[in-house]
């Protein structure tokens, strides 16, 4: 085993616990034994609801702080670190979504900007064993090399919150190297599952059908050059950041950043014919979304594709759950949830 397991005898600080990734590494950590600090602004930008549920299945826990409150707040920042002296930092909040950002971009120079900012202040002055933080995968723009490796030249992002996480990947690499802050980047890869994002396109695809309204491909009706994404299960997503956790990156390259996707892009359309026939199973009658085709949007990017190399070579580990299966645990849990059947 080349990382170490989680010690419950430290405390972790996860930013955006109430959301889906936070949720879910939060949940396990607890299991875990561990301290987890949570801290989410709860902001509005999708169903509070849905984060509410997750922070009240968070709760219960003994060991888990929740602090509402938001990282583009420097003083709360610092009066966190002061306190809770975290020892792990895992800093997933920022404002998501490529599209929101060409329409709302004071968002994310906020959140992305700002708030990492903070975090990196607050973990030079109050030093901690490892700073873990999310990138994405949007950083490779509009690369045509597949599958995407780490090493790529990644200076072509094609929307402002490609750009956030590229910033964000600068900005650890330089406190890194002036300050010796062991930081590791992930680039998340399309990640989805049950209690996930209703922004992302198999929540909204669902909440359109259950809706009676068609679905938007936003792939020229181009079958044959039909957008491909690498959907990462929320679960492997957990174990990949599970098994970083404990392993720093070294005092000679204190920085690294590691693609955690599936490494097995599918296609949309095919993507979306395997949702239908989740939730003709979870619902026990066919489902077929009625569709429309549209052009590509300004700041999609036609292939998604991990190499997991590095991240199998560092942890022995990569993300396999097959889209069958993961998208059959997000229909149970969707028709559950919102008692659709």
């Amino acid at each position: 085993m080349n990382y170490k397991p989680l010690d419950p005898s430290k405390t972790y600080l996860i930013t955006g616990a109430a959301g889906f990734i936070g949720y879910f590494l939060s949940k396990k950590l607890l299991e875990h034994g561990c301290r987890v600090i949570g801290v989410d602004n709860i902001n509005d930008y999708y169903d509070v609801n849905l984060k509410h549920t997750r922070l009240d299945q968070l709760k219960p826990y003994d060991r888990f702080t929740f602090i509402k409150g938001d990282i583009s707040d420097m003083p709360l920042i610092t009066e966190i670190f002061k306190e809770y002296k975290p020892n792990v930092v895992i800093n997933l909040a920022a404002q998501a979504g490529v599209r929101y950002s060409i329409e709302n971009p004071d968002v994310y120079i906020q959140s992305n900007i700002i708030g990492f900012y903070n975090i990196l202040e607050a973990c030079r002055h109050h030093p901690i064993e490892h700073l873990v933080y999310a990138s994405s995968s949007s950083v490779y723009g509009a690369n045509r090399k597949v599958p995407f490796e780490e090493t790529d030249f990644v200076d072509t992002p094609v929307s402002l919150y490609a750009s956030t996480k590229k910033s964000n990947e600068l900005m650890a690499h330089t406190y890194s190297h002036l300050y010796k802050i062991p930081a590791t980047g992930l680039r998340f890869f399309t990640v989805y599952g049950p209690m996930g994002r209703p922004d992302m396109a198999y929540f909204g695809f669902t909440d359109k059908y259950f809706a009676g309204e068609p679905i938007k491909i936003f792939n020229n009706g181009d079958f044959e050059n039909d957008l491909y994404r690498d959907f990462t299960y929320i679960d492997d997503i957990v174990v990949g950041i599970e098994r970083l956790i404990g392993k720093p990156p070294i005092e000679s390259v204190p920085h690294k950043v590691y693609n955690i996707g599936n490494n097995s892009p599918e296609k949309l359309m095919v993507f979306i014919e395997t949702l239908e026939k989740a939730l003709s199973k979870a619902l026990g009658k066919e489902v077929l979304f009625e569709k429309v085709f549209e052009p590509i949007k300004p700041g999609d990017v036609p292939a998604t594709y991990a190499s997991t190399d590095l991240l199998q070579n560092a942890v022995g580990f990569k993300p396999e759950t097959p889209i069958e299966e993961g998208l059959q645990k997000f229909a149970d849990w969707y028709v559950e949830y919102y008692k659709v059947k």
